[in-house]
């Protein structure tokens, strides 16, 4: 038989394209086997009772990935736009960042860049970075710690000072700095980036430099001409807090009160309260009135606002309202703008020692032992927070309407849901009166200021005591306040005190606004 002619075998080509069709067939049975083990990969494991989407489940088990995939020993880097993976690598923490840096060279480039940084800086510290820069919070104190806005930020090198900068803080390391002036105790102080501000039972407010510490300016007329003889703060081992790294007395200030004003129009009793914002300062007295002075004209006084019948105990305000509070039991709303007398809230049965004001929600703090929370446009008492024993010195309220913090004569802070008026923790650990409160919401801490000569930092979540400064000054803590970088407290020895955590750190200059 002629093998070649056999029928079962075709002549000429026609056997080769015979085998190069099954040839085909078995590549495309290959590839089709291969798909189909990919798509094993990605699809989730599915129960039989699948319409319902009960049993089904995501998570992929080691021992199905097959590291061989292509897909899976592609670098992103080759593949992605720069832009892409850089907003990939900012949804990673700041210590997996840096690691990134160190895969290769393009790896770096990205992982480094002011774009992934700069969202890693603002993620952890609240940078709102769609946002143009505007005015300040009215009742924001002090500086952000959000540093300049500029095409060459430095974002990198921001966050490991802001890092440094909390390790000092967990550490309770900082200078004491001592502004030395007044001639008598020292009620009331406000500060930013720039200047601070003192109020005081000598008549007057001093504005000091916040970087040389200078006094640049006095208001008011002295009620005695001498300086006090002051007593060395010496820290002792036995005061069981935490010492100063270092303390610095950068001289007594010797400056002549500046009259900017006629002298009618400055305070005849005890500065006992104050707040500035951009445009104004707003001062309470022992002389039972407000004034209103202009700090974009030289500090000059605008009005003055008479109807409390005893010492103004503190004062607040916003873009639209003025809230005095006094020693005769009442609360005043005043028109900003006009200075007009717009409602008096009645309703405490002692002096009321402290208010807070956040859009028309007034909250209040009273020697009768109740914080209360007022309605604005009512008028109206809506909840009340009592102490369990004693009066209550000063409140705290969140910019958020949610936390309330008041202080007294129990020793303790007490922390209140605003919204269901209970009482979430106490903070513990002062030994006398908590004279002074402030709420520093940005970077969670609660600062509070005693008659035990102490000034305390808690953990606003846990009410943890995070730094506890006693002895710093020789008698009471009249008044603290707080930034990202700093506490400024208030003595009655007739100094200020500002407690430093950033003294010569490094880079610390990239976070001033």
């Amino acid at each position: 038989m002629d093998i070649l002619n056999h029928p079962r075998n075709p002549p000429g080509g026609a056997a080769a394209r015979a085998a190069a069709a099954a040839q085909n067939e078995i590549l495309e049975s290959a590839r089709f086997s291969t798909a189909q083990d990919n798509l094993r990969l990605i699809q989730p494991k599915v129960s039989n009772d699948s319409e319902s989407g009960i049993g089904i489940d995501l998570r992929e088990s080691s021992d199905d990935m097959d590291l061989t995939l292509p897909i899976m020993r592609t670098d992103p880097s080759l593949i992605l736009p720069e832009e892409l993976l850089a907003h990939v690598m900012s949804f990673l923490d700041a210590d997996s960042l840096m690691k990134a840096e160190l895969v290769s060279h393009r790896w770096n480039s990205t992982a480094s860049s002011y774009h992934t940084w700069r969202d890693i800086f603002g993620r952890e510290y609240g940078l709102e970075i769609s946002s143009s820069p505007g005015k300040a919070s009215l009742s924001h104190i002090g500086g952000m710690g959000l540093g300049k806005r500029r095409p060459d930020q430095d974002w990198k090198q921001m966050w490991k000072v802001r890092k440094a900068l909390q390790a000092r803080w967990s550490h309770a390391r900082a200078a004491a700095i001592y502004l030395e002036g007044h001639r008598d105790s020292v009620y009331c102080v406000q500060f930013d980036e720039d200047k601070i501000l003192t109020g005081s039972r000598d008549r007057t407010i001093r504005v000091w430099d916040a970087r040389t510490y200078k006094c640049i300016k006095v208001l008011g007329v002295s009620k005695d001409g001498n300086l006090p003889r002051l007593e060395e703060p010496r820290w002792n081992p036995i005061n069981r807090g935490h010492a100063p790294i270092l303390s610095i007395i950068p001289g007594r200030a010797t400056i002549e009160p500046i009259l900017t004003s006629i002298p009618s129009l400055y305070h005849d009793g005890s500065i006992l309260c104050l707040q500035f914002d951009h445009e104004i300062m707003v001062t309470g007295s022992s002389d039972n009135t407000c004034i209103i002075w202009d700090i974009k004209d030289d500090y000059k006084a605008i009005r003055r606002l008479h109807h409390h019948s005893a010492g103004v105990l503190d004062v607040c305000f916003d873009e639209k309202h003025i809230v005095s509070c006094s020693k005769d039991t009442t609360i005043c709303v005043w028109d900003r703008e006009t200075g007009d007398l717009r409602r008096t809230l009645v309703g405490h049965r002692g002096p009321v020692n402290a208010v807070q004001l956040r859009g028309d929600l007034v909250v209040s703090a009273s020697g009768d032992g109740i914080a209360k929370l007022w309605n604005l446009t009512s008028g109206l008492c809506v909840k009340e927070f009592p102490s369990k024993h004693r009066g209550m010195a000063c409140v705290e309220f969140s910019p958020d309407s949610r936390t309330i913090l008041a202080g007294g004569n129990d020793q303790v802070i007490y922390h209140f849901d605003a919204n269901s008026g209970e009482l979430v923790r106490e903070l513990k650990g002062h030994e006398g009166l908590v004279r002074s409160l402030h709420l520093d919401s940005a970077n969670g801490r609660v600062i509070s200021g005693s008659y035990d000569t102490s000034v305390k930092a808690y953990d606003l979540n846990t009410g943890d005591l995070l730094c506890d400064f006693k002895g710093w000054t020789t008698s009471w803590m009249l008044s603290a306040k707080a930034d990202y970088r700093r506490i400024v407290a208030t003595s009655q020895d007739s100094r200020a005190i500002i407690m430093d955590f950033g003294h010569l750190l490094p880079g610390i200059e990239l976070l001033e606004g």
